[in-house]
């Protein structure tokens, strides 16, 4: 690893080397150099700022859409999991959750508060910090379609609110104002659901797992839909369900999902994501794009 300068007061809290195979879904990736965990946005801020400037930093939440290759992450990695995790109701219809709030747990208190459509968002097996990077998305719902307001910080700590009219954002796909900031929150506007409760969470959640490999180690779906398709419907026709590079195989349940069945590397995984690429395309002249985020160094 490339050593890192870590001011004094941090160095106690900075775990070195750390594997990222202990923070993502797919259970696979090498160290990252530092690791680091704020106790809230104003130590958060202050780390920040005492990072010399080439030093990369990298955010993750749950790691349930990231492929962090074998070789590792060069730089800081900052996990906001279950520290920024505030949410909280804003008036009669919005509600605002920090970047390390799970997607469930926000449609689940939506419908608590009777407030929707928000169950699309217990279908997100990541942080709200996460589906504001990518305009995550199931069920027919989309993060972006709800958001009013962001809370953004930069790499000199700097904070910023700014408007969901700045950003561009589609299908998987969100182009902020100016790059380098990070989302520490955003405010949501729902409207008043009279009668509403978690059970139509439940069938949803229900009706994805018998559909889903739900329980398997996978980052969810791996490809985005094509326009007018489904990638899973692309991948089974081109015979690929099931088809095995090391210990990476797509999934027999969902054509989409690729899973890890316990002795996978990130490089079985990803030589299988680019075969399924290649295959679709070669078979069907539609080039699939991941939506997974592949991120580190090859080992």
């Amino acid at each position: 690893m490339s050593r890192i300068a870590i001011a004094p007061e941090f160095r106690e809290r900075v775990a070195l080397d750390e594997p990222m195979s202990r923070h993502t879904s797919w259970h696979v990736g090498g160290p990252a150099d530092a690791w680091f965990t704020p106790r809230d946005v104003e130590d958060l801020s202050a780390f920040l700022r005492s990072l010399p400037a080439g030093v990369p930093v990298t955010w993750v939440g749950l790691g349930s859409n990231l492929l962090v290759r074998d070789a590792g992450i060069r730089g800081v990695v900052i996990s906001v999991h279950g520290v920024l995790n505030a949410l909280e109701r804003v008036g009669e219809t919005g509600v605002r959750a920090e970047a390390g709030v799970a997607c469930a747990r926000l449609g689940r208190q939506c419908a608590k508060w009777q407030l929707g459509p928000a169950d699309f968002f217990a279908g997100i097996p990541g942080t709200v910090g996460g589906a504001l990077a990518m305009n995550a998305g199931a069920f027919g719902g989309e993060t972006w379609d709800r958001v009013v307001e962001v809370e953004t910080i930069d790499r000199a700590g700097e904070r910023r609110r700014r408007a969901a009219g700045e950003y561009r954002f589609a299908y998987r796909s969100v182009t902020p104002p100016v790059p380098g900031e990070w989302f520490l929150a955003a405010t949501f506007r729902f409207e008043p659901r009279p009668g509403a409760s978690t059970d139509s969470i439940k069938a949803l959640l229900e009706k994805r797992h018998a559909a889903q490999p739900i329980g398997a180690w996978s980052c969810g779906s791996v490809f985005t839909n094509p326009p007018g398709g489904h990638a899973a419907e692309l991948i089974e026709r081109a015979g690929l369900k099931g088809h095995r590079i090391g210990g990476a195989q797509v999934s027999e349940k969902h054509a989409n999902f690729i899973v890890n069945g316990g002795e996978a590397t990130a490089a079985d995984l990803e030589a299988l994501i680019r075969h399924v690429q290649a295959t679709v395309e070669r078979v069907h002249g539609v080039k699939l794009v991941p939506e997974v985020r592949i991120l580190g160094e090859a080992a």
